[in-house]
């Protein structure tokens, strides 16, 4: 699927060679299949847009967006495992599909990352694309919503990987539940943040009691690991 590479060099950080050689993006777009007419059009849309906008304010939105905080970060297992052990075993399992395909990672991002994940799902038969995309569909669903309320542009990326996925998810009833989150990339979440961070260096006794007292107050009114009870906006899809 051409929109999945597309999609997930959009969701990557922007650079220069984004915005120098994105006539290759709309290019792309022309020849994928996958696309109908109104989703290309969005797609189109949002790339000139956001290349049409200077390239360090492009910067800073985006790091603004998924790099502070938890609720909208673009590590899949964030929002599965939080910091429980099970998420080292995910990502060891998550490199053995990747191998078992014949995919060796070379870069930097961890396997999770969704701009990855998504090249990788664009190496595979269509029909194996859209069952990767189904496995992770809760997730595209509840970024989604709470982009959606953060009135960002990028929600417009989720919503079409939801309906190139084929997944029945309604996104929109996720909204009153994410618009009952605290946030956790404000100034006073993120000190609790950098407060936690300093205890795990102390070597007082009560050490490991201060640590999860600060790790409450981090998460207190906030996400949580396990975002959301999305059961009631999930229908089964069609190959589930």
């Amino acid at each position: 699927m051409i929109a999945l590479r597309v999609i997930g060099r959009l969701l990557d950080y922007p650079d220069e060679a984004l915005f120098a050689n994105q006539h290759e993006l709309h290019e792309a777009l022309a020849t994928a299949s996958e696309l109908n007419e109104r989703d290309r059009h969005t797609l189109t849309q949002f790339i000139t847009r956001l290349c049409a906008r200077p390239l360090l304010d492009v910067q800073a939105n985006y790091c603004e967006l998924f790099d502070r905080g938890r609720a909208t970060s673009l590590l899949l297992f964030e929002h599965v495992h939080g910091e429980s052990r099970d998420r080292g075993q995910a990502m060891i399992d998550l490199l053995d599909q990747y191998r078992a395909d014949g995919l060796e990672l070379n870069a930097k991002e961890l396997p999770d990352f969704l701009p990855l994940y998504l090249e990788y799902l664009a190496s595979l038969r269509p029909e194996r694309a859209c069952t990767g995309l189904q496995d992770i569909a809760p997730i595209l669903a509840l970024l989604a919503a709470r982009l959606q309320q953060r009135q960002s542009p990028y929600g417009e990326l989720f919503t079409l990987l939801l309906t190139l996925s084929g997944a029945e998810i309604q996104t929109a009833a996720l909204a009153p539940q994410v618009a009952k989150e605290g946030r956790d990339d404000t100034p006073a979440a993120l000190d609790a943040v950098w407060e936690e961070e300093q205890i795990k260096f102390l070597g007082e006794q009560g050490c490991a009691s201060a640590q999860q007292a600060a790790h409450q107050r981090r998460f207190a009114g906030a996400v949580a690991p396990q975002y959301l009870d999305i059961s009631q906006a999930t229908t089964r899809s069609k190959g589930l």
